[in-house]
This record gives structure tokens, sequence and C-alpha cells, in this order.
């Protein structure tokens, strides 16, 4: 058993005054049968009232509006997570594995996770990838998936700002590198291409001194869940040639990443905007007080400490322009 205590933090800056903020975010870790979200905190500066939903899959997002005027708007999401011990992945399925695969497709709902989606869609560029890969139904769909993870790995090199969140995967299929997002994108279609369902996952991946992971471990990360027979839902993480496990923390399902970005939102006003993204994950194998502050790192003290300050006042706009008229009036 293993318990992760997280902290990200998102920070937008606008190089000009603007009035309005409203904002969707989906840092809140799941809950289900080998991860359970202990606690978890949302605080933003600007200081506002947040609201909480569940979607159709079962994921927690959290909005705000912020209608005042305001120049940088930060979020630290924080949160206990316990993870279960999960049961070893078997080598390969039984000999009729496809026609189990099929008949589990039939009996349940399953299409949004077979068809394309936003950045998950065949192009020439993929259909090229699948028959050099010899992504193909052949042996069984647990073999195949375990060598695609393999060979994704082995095609692609990880190179951070790479890519952008709305890159299409031709980007990074002709480039021959990405982020996590390309490679868990590119694995999601060439599954969909011999109907496999595959899903986007979104969340993180502990880092410890023994593991070498390619991903950078101050960001969040992004790999695919695979239905397969006998076994349902399983991760794999092609960016580092894993099997989803204890130390893959999930936050969100869906189609693509178009479905779980972890802030989406729009603001009122004509500006440049800047993003500042730090993920900060330790872990321990006893649970930590409940009520214990998390430890902020040092280059974070001064955003989360704005974070959590309660908002100034500030006089409306209306009010201003009255006074401003009757200034100029006098």
């Amino acid at each position: 058993m293993n318990f992760y205590s997280i902290r990200h933090l998102t920070r937008f800056r606008y190089s000009r005054p603007i009035s309005e903020s409203i904002m969707e975010t989906r840092m809140h870790p799941r809950s289900d049968a080998h991860q359970h979200c202990l606690t978890f905190s949302l605080s933003v500066s600007p200081r506002c009232r947040v609201f909480s939903y569940r979607d159709h899959l079962g994921n927690n997002i959290q909005h705000f509006d912020i209608p005042s005027e305001h120049t940088q708007l930060v979020i630290v999401a924080e949160s206990v997570v316990e993870q279960q011990p999960m049961p070893d992945v078997p080598h390969f399925l039984a000999p009729d594995a496809w026609g189990a695969l099929d008949d589990l497709i039939d009996a349940g709902d399953y299409w949004e996770m077979l068809l394309p989606s936003t950045f998950a869609a065949p192009t020439p560029a993929l259909i090229a990838l699948a028959s050099k890969l010899e992504v193909t139904r052949r042996d069984d769909p647990l073999l195949l998936v375990q060598e695609l993870n393999q060979r994704l790995f082995d095609y692609f090199e990880y190179m951070p700002q790479s890519t952008r969140v709305d890159s299409p995967i031709d980007e990074a299929i002709v480039g021959h590198q990405g982020v996590c997002q390309d490679f868990a994108h590119t694995m999601i279609a060439l599954l969909r291409h011999v109907r496999i369902p595959a899903r986007y996952v979104s969340g993180y991946l502990y880092r410890s001194r023994e593991d070498h992971d390619r991903s950078t471990p101050d960001a969040s990360h992004a790999w695919v869940d695979v239905l397969l027979p006998q076994l349902g839902w399983v991760g794999f993480d092609p960016t580092n040639n894993l099997v989803s496990h204890h130390r893959h923390i999930r936050t969100a399902v869906g189609r693509d990443y178009a479905d779980v970005p972890p802030t989406h939102g729009i603001f009122r006003g004509k500006t440049e905007s800047e993003l500042y993204v730090a993920v900060h994950v330790d872990a321990g194998v006893e649970p930590p007080a409940l009520d214990r502050e998390l430890p902020i790192p040092e280059d974070w003290s001064v955003l989360v400490e704005r974070a959590q300050q309660p908002p100034e006042y500030h006089m409306p706009v209306v009010d201003l322009q009255q006074m401003q008229q009757q200034q100029q009036s006098q």
C-alpha cells in the first residue's frame, strides 16, 4: 500500500488587467477499485467560491468564476491519495481472446472509446505508422498492446515542448518526437484502428531515485487505458514503456486530452497570457495526518501564500466610472 501527497500549481499571468475569468479544473484524483482520494482542496487567487460536479465518466470537476479585475490567476490543488496493491498483468490471454473482446464490446457501451476523437483520429500518417508497426489483429489483444507499448517507446523520442497541447498527432509521428500526450494519442488512435477500446488517462507519475522515467517529474502525466477481456481496463504508459501500476495516480479519463485538460477556461479582456505549471509528488508507506499542511517547495512559497490569501477589495468598475465622470464634471 502506498500513499501520495500531491501539490499541483498553475499560474496564469496577464500583461494587462482582465475583468473576468471563468475556469474548470480537473485535478481531483479519482477514487476507484485500486485508488482512493483521501483529501482534496483547491485554493484560488483571487479568492472565489469553487463549485464541483462529477461527469458521466466519474471525473471530479471544479469550476469557478472571478468577476473582478486581476492580472494573475493562481490555482493550487492539494490531494492525498491511497493506492491499493494491483494484480499483475499476465503475459498473454486465452486463444479466443479476440472473440471474447468483440463479445465484450457488443455487450457494453464502449463506442465513444472506439470512434475517432479530436486528437486521436486516423490520418494518412497514422495509417502508415500502423503498417510500419504491424498493428493488426494478430496473436491476442494483450500481446499486441504490450508490443505496441514497447514499439512506440522506441519510435518516439521524448522531447519536452516539441509539441503544443493542441498539436495534431501527425506532428509527433512525422517528427518522431513528442511528449506524453502525443504518445498517448498515437497509441489510442492505433488501438481504435483495430477495434480495441482505448481511452486517455491524465494524472501524475511518482518518480523515486531508483526510477528512470523519461517523462519529467515536475509536470502532470498522461497514459492509456485499454479494455481487455477478463482484465477490464488496464493502463499502459508508452512514454516510459510501463504497465500502469502503483506509481500512476489517476485524475481523469476521456476520449483524449480535449475531454480532460487540467485547466480549461476563458477570460474577458485583450491581453497576452503566460502559463506556469509545477507538480510535486511525495510518497510514503504510512498515511499522512489529514490535518497536516503539505510542505511547500521553496520556489512556490510566494505563489502559494498568494493563492491562500483572502481577496483584496476592488471598487466595482461601475462606481469607478461614475467617480471619474463626477470628477471630470467638476
